[in-house]
């Protein structure tokens, strides 16, 4: 039998003065520092949402972190316990204004971005706080354990670690539509430890459940189904209890010692298991478009801007930095350099079946081409294009965004406008289908992007394409879309890179390379197998399973599943 003496840390209670994400509102929170705290070393740290009930009562965290710090089953580490906050009123005779759904149960990035940038940034002003996002836990009951899961959801690169007790996933303020966005988007690095009560909202008179939003215990499963078919590494266990913290109490330690093991190896995506068994349906699954041991590379610097993006006959990728007035040229090594000054602030960039190089330069209101030493010809004058597609007849269409027009130029630099309707708010982006039946119209602001038949007049085309959007913006910020050979779309949008199948329906999310705006997307390279996008003022590459489609070498795709 080993002794195990045991040191005891410190509960300090706090108040987090009202911030930007939730005006008016302050925070009351407490810090457990274990005593084996070192401020010579960054320690790492868990976050525990209505934390005075995780603090207190029955679950009495601290005591726990007491116990396995000391047997070694947990690193060091500090406990951040955050209530949520409670807006007060001017006049005793009003209603504060709690805060607690509107925090926690919302499907948006703001509560992460509280964390982020104002509890976490107090804390680490007392205390060495970790920046390994590896080192960074959260945990939620009930509802927050719907807040607790959007935080590592919409910022892995800050959390890991997630524990849900009894989870709202429920359809209160939009969790019951995470099971499907989890199957759809490229795993995240994340570990997720799931509890939940076979008798929660659960009564012998009611067995489908008491309560309006859903049942707790069918959707903790298949939001747990959904972790697994993506391959997440997550573990479901269900008691007997109801919405309440007994059982979660009594595993707790469990709980800590699964999120925790194997500690200080890192989080990392694994492709799921059953892609190597027999009865594996590639179809709709990330993993059938890229690899998880493939991720994005950046391509050359930071500049100051990245437009469009394109790839010649040779497999050289060239991409615009408008801001610069300059056009970068990239080889198969990825090295970069300059192949045009003074680019007139070309933006969208496409190359044609005559192997030059065509550019929309906004501010003059024309559309050029460069040849391979950059001798620079105008194509056509007074067109507004924000992205080109080229066919491989030689013509051009474009998109007019500011105008809500979709134009065409013939090879002889006649033009003309082949659609506008209205019906597109915010016409942004192109692409033509792999047999260039189709012209494909990204809408840059609604959630359904458009598919127009190339026809004399243009008209038939029909908002063909639905995509998922953010929760806090009516916008889809599509700004990219670019095809592979069997006819799927690649929209670049503010969810990620959204691929939808022919038929329509967006079947899988890429992650973006990091966090930020997605810019433009192209399938680019000797063989057309890289898909390059950019954040910001970067650029990045990344190996793929499919194909892109060159202008000058239109495929007709295999038909679509219906």
């Amino acid at each position: 039998m080993r002794t195990i003496w045991l040191a005891k840390g410190v509960v300090t209670r706090y108040k987090l003065e009202p911030g930007k994400f939730y005006p008016g509102t302050p925070h009351n929170y407490s810090i457990y520092v274990p005593a084996q705290y070192n401020s010579a070393r960054p320690v790492p740290f868990m976050i525990f949402l209505d934390g005075s009930g995780a603090a207190g009562g029955n679950v009495r965290v601290p005591v726990v972190f007491d116990n396995l710090i000391a047997k070694g089953d947990l690193p060091p580490l500090i406990g951040i316990f955050v209530d949520p906050g409670v807006l007060p009123v001017f006049s005793d005779s009003a209603q504060n204004r709690y805060e607690r759904i509107f925090e926690y149960d919302s499907i948006s990035g703001r509560y992460a971005r509280f964390l982020i940038e104002e509890l976490i940034p107090e804390v680490a002003k007392k205390y060495n706080l970790s920046k390994d996002p590896n080192d960074h836990a959260i945990s939620g009951v009930s509802t927050g354990a719907v807040g607790a899961f959007m935080a590592a959801w919409e910022r892995p690169d800050q959390f890991r670690r997630v524990l849900s007790f009894i989870g709202t996933f429920v359809s209160m303020k939009g969790a019951d539509t995470l099971p499907a966005l989890i199957r759809k988007t490229e795993p995240k690095p994340i570990r997720i430890f799931m509890q939940d009560g076979r008798n929660d909202h659960v009564i012998a008179g009611q067995p489908y459940g008491t309560f309006y939003a859903g049942s707790w215990p069918i959707n903790n499963q298949v939001v747990a189904e959904a972790f697994e078919f993506a391959g997440y590494d997550v573990k479901l266990v269900l008691g007997d209890e109801g919405h309440n913290m007994k059982h979660g109490a009594a595993i707790m330690p469990e709980a800590l010692r699964w999120l925790w093991r194997d500690y200080p190896q890192p989080i990392v995506v694994h492709e799921p298991a059953a892609m190597r068994q027999s009865g594996w349906d590639p179809r709709g699954k990330v993993y059938s478009i890229v690899s998880a041991d493939k991720p994005w590379e950046q391509v050359g610097e930071t500049y100051q801007t990245v437009g469009g993006v394109a790839s010649d006959k040779e497999g050289a990728v060239f991409f615009a930095d408008p801001a610069a007035n300059r056009i970068y040229k990239s080889g198969a090594d990825a090295k970069v350099g300059v192949f045009k000054e003074n680019s007139g602030g070309a933006t969208a960039l496409r190359f044609g079946v005559d192997g030059r190089l065509y550019a929309s330069q906004p501010a003059r209101k024309r559309v050029v081409s460069y040849g391979p030493g950059g001798d620079e010809k105008v194509v056509a004058q007074n067109v507004e294009a924000n992205d080109l597609e080229l066919t491989a007849k030689g013509e051009i269409y474009f998109a007019d965004t500011a105008h809500k027009r979709v134009g065409y130029i013939d090879a002889k630099g006649r033009k003309r406008f082949v659609y506008e309707g209205g019906e597109i708010p915010l016409p942004a982006a192109l692409s033509l289908s792999p047999d260039h039946a189709m012209l494909i119209v990204g809408d840059g602001q609604s959630k359904f992007s458009w598919s127009f038949q190339i026809a004399p007049d243009g008209s038939l085309g029909e908002p063909f394409f639905r995509l998922e959007m953010p929760e806090m913006s009516p916008l889809s910020g599509v700004q990219g879309v670019t095809v592979d050979s069997i006819g799927q779309v690649y929209f670049a949008s503010a969810m990620g890179i959204q691929v939808c199948e022919q038929n329509g329906r967006c079947a899988q999310i890429l992650s973006k390379p990091e966090h930020g705006t997605l810019g433009n997307i192209a399938f680019a390279g000797k063989d057309l197998n890289w898909i390059y996008s950019s954040v910001g003022g970067k650029l990045f590459r990344r190996e793929a399973k499919q194909h892109g489609v060159a202008p000058w070498s239109p495929v007709e795709p295999p038909k679509p599943p219906l």
